[in-house]
């Protein structure tokens, strides 16, 4: 494979994004008052742009912007409605509680929450780290569960930097979530990431993100991996090297260093360091069911073909090289699984997850995973494979067993065999032409006869086309092409100096099957005519003999296509003659053909014989077969003219069968062309069928809007009458509230369970009453009067509807005359009782 690139990769700053650090600030319960503590340590021009994420399920809060805006000076622009900002230098932006915020070319865009949709900060830090990669910094506060720390984690694999809340949250679970994860590199209290955020934004790592950075020196960055394989046993030479020197350029920043020789002594004096340095190079961001259509197709076409015919002594195999923390494992699992279900008896399946992170690959095997994690896997998978464990989700023992998990270097250790399946997403845009190379060789000997192998979306075979074809281009499956020679797989399992002095040994030490291939090689090359073998694109896999005088390299681009190799006055009767021998699967023959060569004009028999590899890969054998022309005798004058006239019919056969040829060649490429048509037509009429429903589809999203702007209108029309009313019950509270506090006879309000629901400023004096009293029971309190069977007659009172009425004296000895009357709702309903205690010492005096 040649180079492939992520086009992320790129080190030039991409049009439109910013020049200057984007801070995402996540937190849900708890998290304003930190957000607020880190504002006011901030200074007025922090020198980066803040975008705050809450979390929560309210409706839009209005006065958000206005609280934050009364403790910073920096400015605050409220994100209101779906459009577009160009985010600017030292500004806070805060998104409405119903909106999930993303970042688009360096615009804030917003658009609108969908009750069960994705998490809003993971969403926002996912789309930060996608478009400002290194220029992101990601905060996460106080809150509960676990969002932002997927966005976390990719926000630190782009290069950005990341922080989280330390034991102040209110609210722990989101910073811990984050931290448990390994996505977090400063753990502070609010003020101190404030003052982190303001001393990262003016050093040499972000001046450097806004522009094209230089490269690191060579010497001082092979000490680095030198240190690196030392500790981890991994040689990082060959891997990309953008994304090498921005993680290391990131381990700078962190470490506050900025001559990497500085860096270097510090690696080899702090092993914990080195160990940091590994672990961010080596950090990957997955998922379950990452890029869904691709597992779609997998369930559709791959699974039921490798599931068929299965014994239990021949299981399917799927091996997936860079698993990380084994979401895609476990997802193709699953795929597989709902596969086998529907087989009787079900076939065995096996699992191999591999990848040079020890820690990865503990968690993978352990298969415990966030609540946030499972964001994407269905309710009905989530049931079958999935149980509670923790506050998270852990993946089922019937999963688990199918599943292999280990440490592996592809480009190093030996590799899997007899594999049906390779998935290997997102692993080769890391590593540079050389390992790509090996790579690739590998999974090719690895593979079964046919057998798929998936590629990250960014990802192609490259220049390995011989050795795999083309499955489905859209969704990057690629499925083995048998060799006629298979490529040199090198394990690497020895220095390569010892490897090069065992390939000699072997090379020199003689062997029976070497000399029999050589005594092979003599005779084919004396008593067998030349020839070549090609495959069903026509490119030549093996000359046989010497072909020179019939096939010769064409200008231009190299190739090895045969119908571009042959000499001038072949290339019809070649053409035709393999045309005939594809379609009727039988040997063709074409006899005395002329062609030119070096100035003259020879003629050759043509022989097409065509074969099946055990491969099932459709091959043809051409062989040349030189044709000795007869010298003729020289002769008088008139013998010579007999002679002309008799050649004149050889000449006119020879253009007959010329012309024969050139009329199947013509004939052969009309039929292609018919084809060629008829596929277009049917093309045309998918296309215009797909355009018939986008068109139906576009119809009814037109109605749909219209359905949801009427709803839209009657919402708010319904929001108004509950201002109206709020406002209508607010008047009545204080009417209520004045009324009380002016009526100087103790008043007390029950509900049902004679629980006190309201008394008046008369009552706290008579009684002694406090307002914590609110809500108890009124046979708990120790009233200053006794009365016998106070609640009896309350009861009795709510239940006959009649009011009561008795006369009491308190401990001080003032008579009181207490009535009790029902409580009657708005709908004649009785919810309770009221207590009214009128001073009768006067009258008993």
């Amino acid at each position: 494979m040649t180079d492939a690139t992520d086009p992320r990769d790129s080190e030039n700053a991409k049009e439109g994004t910013s020049s200057f650090p984007l801070v995402g600030v996540g937190a849900s319960a708890g998290g304003l008052e930190a957000f607020l503590e880190m504002l006011r340590a901030l200074p007025p021009a922090p020198g980066f742009a803040i975008v705050y994420v809450l979390h929560h399920d309210s409706r839009s809060e209005s006065t958000l912007a206005q609280v934050i805006q009364h403790v910073t000076k920096i400015p605050v622009v409220r994100l209101e409605g779906a459009r577009d900002l160009v985010l600017e230098r030292d500004h806070i932006y805060v998104c409405d509680g119903d909106t999930n915020a993303t970042m688009f070319g360096g615009r804030l865009r917003s658009t609108p929450r969908t009750p069960g949709g994705p998490l809003p900060i993971d969403t926002f830090f996912l789309s930060l780290a996608e478009d400002q990669r290194a220029r992101a910094i990601g905060v996460i506060l106080s809150g509960s569960a676990s969002d932002g720390t997927i966005g976390m984690k990719m926000i630190k694999s782009e290069g950005g930097i990341t922080f989280a809340q330390d034991d102040s949250a209110q609210f722990k679970s989101m910073p811990e979530s984050a931290r448990d994860a390994g996505a977090v590199d400063y753990v502070l209290p609010p003020a101190k990431i404030a003052a982190e955020l303001a001393r990262m934004s003016r050093s040499e790592y972000f001046s450097q993100a806004s522009q094209q950075a230089m490269r690191l020196p060579e010497p001082e960055l092979a000490e680095v991996f030198e240190i690196l394989e030392a500790s981890h046993d991994l040689d990082f030479t060959h891997y990309k090297p953008s994304t090498v020197e921005r993680r290391i350029r990131r381990r700078m920043a962190l470490r506050r260093i900025e001559p990497l020789a500085e860096y270097v002594q510090l690696l080899r004096s702090n092993a914990e360091e080195a160990a940091l340095l590994y672990a961010d190079i080596l950090i990957h961001v997955t998922g379950f069911f990452r890029d869904p259509s691709v597992f779609e197709a997998i369930a559709k076409n791959i699974a039921p073909a490798l599931l068929s015919g299965r014994t239990d002594d021949d299981p399917v195999r799927i091996w997936v090289p860079g698993c990380a923390t084994g979401e895609e494992v476990y997802s193709l699992a699953m795929v597989f699984l709902e596969a086998a279900a529907e087989m009787k008896p079900a076939p065995r399946i096996q699992l191999f997850g591999t990848d040079v992170s020890d820690v990865a690959v503990d968690r993978a095997r352990f298969g415990v995973y966030a609540e946030n994690a499972v964001a994407d896997v269905s309710p009905e998978r989530l049931r079958r494979f999935f149980k509670p464990y923790n506050g998270g989700y852990r993946v089922e023992k019937t999963v688990r067993d199918c599943c292999i998990f280990a440490r592996q270097n592809i480009t190093k250790d030996p590799p899997f065999s007899r594999v049906d399946l390779i998935s290997c997403r997102n692993v080769l845009i890391y590593l540079g032409s050389i390992l790509q190379r090996r790579v690739m060789t590998i999974f090719h000997y690895s593979l079964r006869p046919e057998a798929y192998l998936i590629l990250g979306s960014s990802e192609t075979i490259g220049n390995y086309a011989e050795l795999f074809s083309t499955f489905d281009r859209k969704h990057k499956i690629y499925q083995k092409k048998a060799t006629a020679r298979r490529p040199v797989v090198d394990f690497h399992t020895a220095p390569p100096r010892e490897r090069a002095e065992r390939t000699k040994l072997l090379r020199e030490t003689p062997s029976p099957s070497n000399v029999f291939r050589e005594a092979d090689r003599l005779l084919l090359s004396r008593f067998a005519p030349p020839g070549v073998l090609i495959n069903e694109d026509l490119e030549i896999l093996q000359f046989r003999g010497r072909t020179s005088a019939y096939l010769e390299p064409a200008s231009g681009i190299a190739t090895f296509n045969i119908l571009k190799m042959a000499r001038e006055g072949l290339l019809a009767e070649l053409r035709a003659a393999i045309q005939t021998a594809k379609k009727t699967d039988i040997p063709v023959r074409r006899e005395n053909v002329r062609f030119s060569t070096d100035g003259t004009s020879p003629m050759v028999n043509i022989e097409v014989i065509p074969f099946v590899t055990p491969a099932n890969e459709h091959c043809q054998v051409i062989l040349f077969e030189e044709v000795t022309v007869q010298e003729v005798p020289k002769t008088s004058r008139g013998k010579k003219g007999k002679g002309k006239r008799e050649e004149e019919p050889q000449v006119v056969s020879r253009l007959k069968r010329e012309l024969e040829a050139t009329r199947e060649y013509m004939q052969s490429i009309i039929e292609e062309q018919e084809a060629m048509n008829e596929e277009l037509r049917s093309a045309n009429e998918e296309i215009q069928s797909s355009n018939e429903e986008l068109q139906s589809t576009n119809e009814e999203l037109e109605t749909a809007k219209e359905e949801l702007q009427s709803s839209n209108e009657e919402l708010i029309t319904l929001n108004e009458e509950l201002e109206s009313r709020n406002q209508e019950l607010a008047q009545a509270n204080n009417d209520l509230v004045n009324l009380l506090a002016s009526v100087d006879l103790p008043i007390i309000m029950l509900d049902s369970d004679l629980r006190i629901r309201r008394f008046n400023p008369g009552a706290q004096r008579v009684l002694h009453l406090i307002p914590t009293d609110t809500g108890r029971s009124i046979t708990d309190l120790k009233l200053t009067f006794n009365i016998e069977s106070l609640d009896q007659m309350i009861l009795d009172v709510v239940e006959n509807l009649a009011t009561r009425e008795v006369e009491v004296r308190d401990r001080e000895g003032r008579w009181f005359s207490l009535r009790v009357r029902p409580y009657k709702t708005a709908e004649k309903k009785i919810e309770g009782a009221v207590l009214v205690m009128v001073d009768i010492t006067a009258l008993k005096q």
